[in-house]
């Protein structure tokens, strides 16, 4: 073409200005994130959680070690009735959990004991020792350099339970604690998923890229189980920060907590009173996280 050299263009500067500001973007928020992207655990309760919370935050993770506390599956019939037996769920999503962290490249992958089983859904709250026995030797095991977890927001009781566990952990181990969002109910009765209840002005936002969404649609799509209940859940933007210093002598706040609201027979007095009992009969104090 007349006027122009035969195989190149120049961009526009204003391209060229936008390219540079989304990189410099990029390398911010990898910088920040830096502590999570060495040998890093990921502390959740049921399989699935780590799909919403760090779907692609995990595929750019080197060595994650991922930590299911519980088997997923709860006593009540109703969650796993048309499955035939609570065992049946419980092994149904513990391959759905193997199939989808594969996806993510995850190698990995612990299935927390509790004797000769696994914590049940929903109690872990009441087996805050044996819990916190059973992570800290897979913490020796594995020598992870950073912990993440779920926040501590009343979401689901088991959430919370991860939450005060790797509070514990960290202190105990020395390691700093990061924790991510799933979902909550606000005190207007709406559900709020995929971000923090109260901001505290160190909150992250990983932007997955367009091959990052892909994969992690893939990866909700392999809990096939879940499949009505993360459809309410995006690919797109994940939250992170390094974990509040939260006080689990209190419920995560004064309204009614989402598993409250489901008429579950749970109160959120009932799982901060056995981490205040917790705490008091080991004489110790979560100190601020790192």
């Amino acid at each position: 073409m007349k006027g122009h050299s035969a195989g190149w263009f120049v961009l526009p500067s204003q391209f060229l200005n936008q390219q540079r500001s989304e990189n410099l973007h990029l390398t911010l928020v990898m910088d920040a994130l830096s502590p999570l992207l060495g040998k890093t655990m990921v502390i959740i309760a049921h399989p699935d959680d780590e799909a919403v919370g760090c779907g692609a935050l995990l595929q750019r993770m080197p060595a994650p070690v991922v930590v299911f506390a519980t088997d997923g599956a709860p006593r009540d019939a109703y969650f796993w009735e048309k499955y035939g037996s609570r065992q049946a769920y419980a092994e149904l999503r513990q391959g759905e959990a193997r199939a989808a962290l594969g996806l993510a490249g995850v190698q990995q992958i612990e299935f927390l004991q509790a004797g000769e089983g696994q914590f049940v859904d929903q109690e872990l709250f009441r087996c805050l020792a044996p819990a916190l026995e059973s992570l800290s030797a897979l913490v020796r095991r594995h020598r992870p350099e950073a912990l993440l977890t779920l926040a501590y927001e009343g979401g689901h009781p088991d959430h919370d339970s991860c939450s005060f566990l790797t509070t514990v952990l960290a202190r105990s181990f020395s390691l700093p604690a990061w924790e991510m969002p799933l979902y909550f109910r606000r005190t207007d009765g709406t559900a709020l998923c995929q971000q923090f209840r109260v901001c505290n002005g160190s909150e992250i936002a990983l932007e997955p890229t367009t091959e990052e969404q892909e994969v992690k649609h893939r990866i909700l799509a392999a809990y096939a189980s879940q499949g009505e209940v993360l459809k309410q859940f995006s690919a797109a933007t994940e939250w992170f920060r390094p974990q509040a210093a939260h006080d689990y002598s209190q419920p995560p706040h004064a309204g009614v907590l989402n598993y409250e609201a489901w008429g579950w027979p749970i109160k959120g007095s009932e799982v901060s009173a056995a981490f205040a009992n917790f705490l008091q009969s080991t004489e110790l104090t979560p100190a601020s996280p790192s």
